[in-house]
Protein backbone atom coordinates (compact mmCIF):
# COMPACT_ATOMS: atom_id res chain seq x y z
CA UNK A 1 0.00 0.00 0.00
CA UNK A 2 1.16 3.51 -0.77
CA UNK A 3 -0.15 6.51 1.14
CA UNK A 4 0.29 10.26 1.01
CA UNK A 5 -0.72 13.29 3.06
CA UNK A 6 -4.11 14.73 2.15
CA UNK A 7 -4.02 17.97 0.18
CA UNK A 8 -3.73 20.89 2.59
CA UNK A 9 -1.77 18.94 5.23
CA UNK A 10 1.62 20.36 6.06
CA UNK A 11 4.23 20.02 8.78
CA UNK A 12 4.22 22.98 11.11
CA UNK A 13 7.08 21.88 13.34
CA UNK A 14 8.98 19.11 15.06
CA UNK A 15 10.02 20.01 18.58
CA UNK A 16 13.15 19.01 20.49
CA UNK A 17 11.31 16.00 21.97
CA UNK A 18 10.47 14.69 18.48
CA UNK A 19 6.79 15.63 18.54
CA UNK A 20 5.38 16.50 15.12
CA UNK A 21 2.75 19.20 14.66
CA UNK A 22 0.65 19.06 11.50
CA UNK A 23 -1.65 21.72 10.12
CA UNK A 24 -4.61 20.70 8.01
CA UNK A 25 -6.97 22.91 6.06
CA UNK A 26 -10.49 21.57 6.10
CA UNK A 27 -12.29 21.29 2.77
CA UNK A 28 -15.57 21.28 4.70
CA UNK A 29 -14.74 24.59 6.39
CA UNK A 30 -12.60 26.76 4.08
CA UNK A 31 -10.13 28.85 6.01
CA UNK A 32 -10.21 26.52 9.04
CA UNK A 33 -6.90 24.97 10.00
CA UNK A 34 -6.83 22.10 12.42
CA UNK A 35 -3.74 21.30 14.45
CA UNK A 36 -2.71 17.72 15.06
CA UNK A 37 0.19 16.32 17.08
CA UNK A 38 2.13 13.07 16.89
CA UNK A 39 4.54 11.78 19.48
CA UNK A 40 8.05 10.67 18.52
CA UNK A 41 6.87 7.28 17.25
CA UNK A 42 4.31 8.91 14.94
CA UNK A 43 6.98 11.38 13.82
CA UNK A 44 9.29 8.49 12.91
CA UNK A 45 6.49 6.82 10.96
CA UNK A 46 5.67 10.05 9.10
CA UNK A 47 9.33 10.53 8.15
CA UNK A 48 9.76 6.87 7.12
CA UNK A 49 6.73 7.09 4.83
CA UNK A 50 8.02 10.31 3.27
CA UNK A 51 11.50 8.82 2.77
CA UNK A 52 9.99 5.76 1.06
CA UNK A 53 7.57 7.69 -1.17
CA UNK A 54 4.53 6.48 0.76
CA UNK A 55 5.43 2.79 0.47
CA UNK A 56 4.20 1.37 3.78
CA UNK A 57 6.03 -1.94 3.38
CA UNK A 58 9.40 -0.26 2.80
CA UNK A 59 8.75 2.20 5.62
CA UNK A 60 7.88 -0.63 8.03
CA UNK A 61 11.05 -2.54 7.09
CA UNK A 62 13.12 0.57 7.72
CA UNK A 63 11.45 1.19 11.07
CA UNK A 64 11.90 -2.45 12.13
CA UNK A 65 15.61 -2.17 11.46
CA UNK A 66 15.94 1.12 13.35
CA UNK A 67 13.84 -0.07 16.28
CA UNK A 68 15.40 -3.56 16.28
CA UNK A 69 12.02 -5.25 16.28
CA UNK A 70 10.36 -7.92 14.19
CA UNK A 71 9.25 -6.57 10.79
CA UNK A 72 5.70 -7.87 11.31
CA UNK A 73 5.43 -5.86 14.55
CA UNK A 74 6.62 -2.65 12.90
CA UNK A 75 4.23 -3.30 10.00
CA UNK A 76 1.26 -3.84 12.34
CA UNK A 77 2.05 -0.66 14.30
CA UNK A 78 2.45 1.33 11.09
CA UNK A 79 -0.84 0.02 9.65
CA UNK A 80 -2.70 1.03 12.82
CA UNK A 81 -1.12 4.49 12.73
CA UNK A 82 -1.93 4.94 9.04
CA UNK A 83 -5.58 4.06 9.72
CA UNK A 84 -5.69 6.61 12.54
CA UNK A 85 -4.22 9.23 10.20
CA UNK A 86 -6.74 8.31 7.49
CA UNK A 87 -9.62 8.47 9.98
CA UNK A 88 -8.44 11.95 11.01
CA UNK A 89 -8.41 13.05 7.35
CA UNK A 90 -4.64 13.59 7.32
CA UNK A 91 -3.58 10.79 4.99
CA UNK A 92 -5.06 8.93 2.05
CA UNK A 93 -4.25 5.99 -0.21
CA UNK A 94 -2.05 7.04 -3.08
CA UNK A 95 -3.62 6.56 -6.51
CA UNK A 96 -1.97 3.91 -8.67
CA UNK A 97 0.20 5.32 -11.48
Amino acid sequence: MRVQPMPGVCVASVDADGCLELLAESAAFPGFSGRYWCGPVGTAMWIALLRHDGDAEAAASSLAEIWRTAPENARADLEIWIEEMRDAGLMCARPAP
